[in-house]
């Protein structure tokens, strides 16, 4: 990852300005939106600057990556306790009242149960965007390989969606984020992505997930993982079409798909980012401003900026009025400074 623009304080500070940009947008359509906030180009961050479930998700993980990494290498077993305990506190948080999905709050219900393994509180139903929306910290953790990071975006997923293409776009944003970090370029992006796909299809993450997908009653290992790329592969076909036909001003939900399952909530994140490459607050106005799951949407398109751009994509305003800020600075710069140690 490339340290001097500080990509892991990018991705966690435009992670939340998404997630607050889109807050007051979701659940409407785009002639609400407008109604309310006039032409999408002039959005501004709202005052305050409240984020949901979403961000709050994503530090519930965030402190359990650091937590596990300060006690050695990153294990599932070392990772089970701290990730755990962070998600049950988040469920019982009193601040946990920005109309959080039911998947997380039924799966962190039973995860707060003394006892029960946690392959049993997986969603295995449940392909929910809850999955990837806080998975970026995965890839921002330095000295971790490809496979670990795989594994751990896929393990932070599967204790609340077990579904596997929950699984798999979250292992999906995790590399992307990763790739612009350590500089891809735009343009390259989609071809990246469809090699990795085809590369992992049929591989199953058994130290990290254990014996998950007989919850799922797959017939095998592989035919799990395979449910989840394949649909990964599909939606990849879309977002390449909406590129090709390139409409600034639609709706991104209108191709890409609305976001609330996680393969579109990627693509329409990832399709925003990609209309507007070096222009990151105008990819989060494009986000926010959609008819779908607008505050995961631009959390997503958040992430894939700051990865991109390091954390000078964002305004200052804007940055230092953010919920949780401070924290998200901290974690980030943990990361930043790690990584230009390493």
């Amino acid at each position: 990852m490339k340290g001097g623009k500080r990509a892991a304080s990018g991705v966690m500070t435009g992670l939340a300005l998404g997630d607050a940009l889109g807050f007051p947008t979701e659940f409407n359509t785009v002639a609400m939106i407008g109604a309310t906030f006039g032409p999408w180009r002039g959005m501004e961050l709202p005052r305050p600057a409240i984020v949901t479930d979403d961000t709050q998700m994503t530090l519930a993980f965030a402190r359990a990556l650091r937590t596990a990494s300060e006690r050695g290498r990153l294990t599932p077993l070392g990772l089970l306790g701290p990730l755990r305990e962070e998600y049950v506190e988040w469920w019982r948080s009193p601040e946990n009242n920005r109309a959080p999905g039911r998947t997380c709050m039924v799966a962190c219900q039973l995860l707060s149960r003394p006892g029960r393994i946690w392959q049993e509180a997986s969603q295995t139903g449940s392909k929910g965007c809850g999955a990837n929306m806080r998975v970026a910290p995965a890839a921002l953790v330095p000295g971790t390989d490809e496979r670990t990071r795989s594994g751990i975006a896929q393990f932070q997923a599967a204790l609340t969606h077990g579904h596997p293409t929950g699984l798999t776009a979250s292992d999906l944003t995790a590399y992307t984020v990763r790739l612009l970090a350590e500089g891809a370029r735009p343009g390259e992006l989609l071809a990246l992505l469809r090699e990795y796909v085809a590369a992992n299809r049929s591989y199953y993450h058994e130290y990290w997930l254990g014996d998950l997908w007989t919850y799922a009653q797959d017939p095998t290992p592989a035919h799990f993982a395979e449910r989840g790329w394949d649909e990964c592969a599909q939606v990849l076909v879309r977002l390449e079409q909406a590129l090709r036909e390139r409409d600034e001003e639609a709706d991104p939900c209108l191709v890409t798909g609305a976001g609330w399952v996680a393969e579109e909530a990627f693509a329409t994140g990832l399709l925003c980012f990609l209309l507007f490459p070096e222009e990151p607050v105008t990819a989060l106005r494009r986000a926010a401003y959609s008819s779908g799951d607008s505050d995961s949407i631009a959390c997503l398109t958040g992430a894939f900026a700051g990865a991109y751009l390091g954390a000078d994509a964002w305004p200052a305003r804007w940055a230092e009025r953010i919920e949780y800020g401070e924290e998200l600075r901290a974690l980030g710069g943990l990361w930043d400074q790690d990584t230009d140690r390493g």
